[in-house]
């Protein structure tokens, strides 16, 4: 049985959920999920979880980061280049400082308003749904945090390309962002290319392909990252056989907390050898669980 986050390199024209009943083949096991939707025009990092590691999903460290391309001069249905040109127009006269001048205004705490084609969902429908049936609702807007915009390079043409890399925190759409960019420039603008190179503790540069995966199962030398691994990142408590026993049967314990875990939301528990027994919230001075891992998988994470 695989237990652990793998760190996919998802490839275009898969979804996220493409790339989950994949794994469950390949891994041979249902109990698999994932962190951080890839649109499927997308590449890049896709954090997987495999068995008992889909519990700990929602507590990885957020944070993504994207090379995206940026073209103006056209407007599509999808904000990207899976759909339909709206409008087209040269824009040769646009110069780079025509844009530097606006993208400080799209870093920081902004509001935007996600594409039609989405997996948001309003009244229990994605709005991807409900555009393809050509219906038009009200997208709510969303306030999303860009932490840092740069720009790689720049290319003339009848179609300009723009080549970014973008910091931000979850539920940021890069697409909004290349279609508001060039909304500000009158111009127009769509996202022509995406990978995404960081997401929730997991890089690029140690990332896999289905093939690379499969051929390392078969060599059985794979590895996949430990949730404790994963959740490094959050404070840790260590307890004593006694207690690690009593928190492991659902009771919230007092004990002594460390000042940086007290200003922690939740905290890595584990007993007096090391060994990861869960995730804990700090509630009213006590020490209460939010995730316990049964006695034998603890034993063998």
């Amino acid at each position: 049985m695989w237990n652990g986050f793998l760190n996919l390199n998802k490839p275009t024209g898969m979804t996220a959920h493409d790339c989950v009943s994949r794994a469950r083949k390949i891994f041979r096991q249902k109990r698999i999920g994932h962190s951080g939707t890839l649109d499927p025009a997308a590449v890049g990092v896709l954090p997987i979880a495999v068995g008992y590691s889909t519990r700990f999903i929602r507590f990885l460290p957020g944070g993504k980061t994207y090379k995206a391309t940026v073209r103006f001069g056209q407007r599509t249905t999808t904000d990207d280049l899976d759909g339909d040109i709206v409008t087209s127009q040269v824009c040769t006269n646009l110069s780079l400082t025509d844009i530097e001048v606006l993208i400080p205004l799209f870093i920081g705490t902004i509001q935007q308003i996600p594409p039609a084609f989405s997996a948001i969902q309003v009244q229990g429908v994605r709005l991807y749904e409900l555009a393809r049936a050509g219906k038009t609702v009200d997208v709510p807007i969303r306030t999303v945090e860009v932490k840092n915009i740069k720009v790689l390079d720049w290319r003339l043409g009848d179609f300009p390309e723009l080549d970014l890399t973008i910091s931000c925190g979850t539920g940021t759409y890069i697409r909004a962002i290349a279609r508001d960019l060039g909304d500000r420039l009158g111009c127009g603008a769509t996202l022509a290319y995406l990978e995404r190179t960081y997401s929730n503790g997991f890089d690029l540069s140690h990332s896999l392909t289905f093939e690379a995966i499969a051929a390392k199962i078969q060599q059985n030398c794979l590895v996949l990252t430990p949730p404790e691994v994963a959740l490094s990142y959050l404070p840790q408590v260590s307890l004593e056989t006694d207690l690690a026993k009593r928190w492991c049967n659902g009771q919230a314990i007092t004990i002594e907390m460390p000042e940086v875990a007290e200003r922690a939301n939740y905290l890595r528990v584990c007993d007096r050898t090391g060994t990861f027994l869960g995730i804990a919230e700090l509630k009213t001075q006590k020490l209460a669980p939010v995730v316990v891992l049964p006695s034998e998988q603890s034993r063998s994470s």
